[in-house]
């Protein structure tokens, strides 16, 4: 199914309002892939007619189903290892330390699409750190998506899925087999607290010690990534860390970051003063 000028401008815009994310021409292709989906998922003969449905149907569910159609939910278990590794050398030793009093550590993993990010941290931190089985750990995973939350609270994956990224040893470990395929072990699924937040809105969260943000950003203008960027840094806890994808940057963007390394991996912190807050020599095993 093809998509006409006006009906592509149209979604396009709504997208845009709804989500920040551009659709410039010359994704057509793209639309037209994901709508035509959505379209026969409807019953409706054409993308058309789906999209002459959002027009007449403005406060439905509809409008928000054809935007989480359009998002991109592209996604892997421990995908690009080395934040992970970061995470294991230096980030969670060094957040242990810091926070060995309170013994309370939260996270959030923002725009977790369907769950293998979060998971892959809760896995990381059962391989790695023991002695976090009895901190107090607020581990929050949000998406603009309500398919991708239902499928982070689900927790599960098909036989690909889970063999992307996981060996069979970590499988069998945290996932219990399903007719649907593999699902995470209640140990996971109850840490974590999930829900739909949108990062072009405001959002109510505790200070949070380690934010995962990886690959959500390249899809939002300057602007956009400046307003949210801003909005994390008043989140994170003035010791905190803030991880993104490969291809994004604070840089030229908002210049309240430090950028410092973490083992193989990037990351940024909150400036005091004008200046990086220095990390702290984190040793393994704690």
């Amino acid at each position: 199914m093809s998509i006409s000028t006006s009906d592509f401008d149209f979604v396009a815009e709504l997208v845009q309002r709804k989500s920040a994310i551009l659709l410039p021409k010359g994704k057509e292709y793209l639309v037209e892939a994901r709508l035509d989906y959505l379209a026969k998922q409807k019953g409706l003969p054409s993308i058309a007619e789906l999209v002459s449905r959002v027009r007449k149907q403005p406060y439905s569910e509809l409008p928000d189903e054809l935007v989480d159609a359009l998002t991109t939910n592209e996604t892997s278990f421990f995908r690009d290892l080395r934040p992970f590794e970061g995470l294991k050398e230096v980030i969670i030793p060094a957040l242990m330390k810091a926070r060995s009093v309170p013994r309370t550590l939260n996270i959030w993993c923002a725009a977790c699409s369907s769950g293998q990010e979060p998971y892959s941290v809760l896995i990381t931190l059962f391989e790695n750190f023991p002695d976090l089985i009895n901190w107090n750990i607020n581990y929050f995973a949000t998406d603009f998506s309500a398919e991708m939350v239902e499928r982070t609270t689900n927790g599960i994956y098909a036989d690909l899925e889970v063999k992307r990224g996981l060996s069979e040893e970590l499988r069998t470990k945290y996932f219990n087999k399903v007719d649907a395929g593999w699902q995470a072990k209640p140990m996971l699924r109850n840490m974590l607290q999930i829900r739909r937040l949108n990062l072009i809105e405001p959002w109510t969260l505790p200070p949070i010690d380690l934010i995962m943000m990886r690959n959500v950003l390249i899809y939002f203008s300057n602007d956009i990534k400046k307003d949210i960027l801003g909005r994390v840094r008043k989140t994170l806890t003035p010791d905190g860390y803030l991880m993104l994808g490969a291809a994004e940057t604070t840089i030229s963007i908002d210049n309240s970051y430090s950028v410092e390394d973490a083992g193989p991996a990037r990351c940024y912190r909150p400036k005091t003063g004008g200046e990086a807050v220095s990390m702290p020599q984190a040793q393994k095993g704690l």
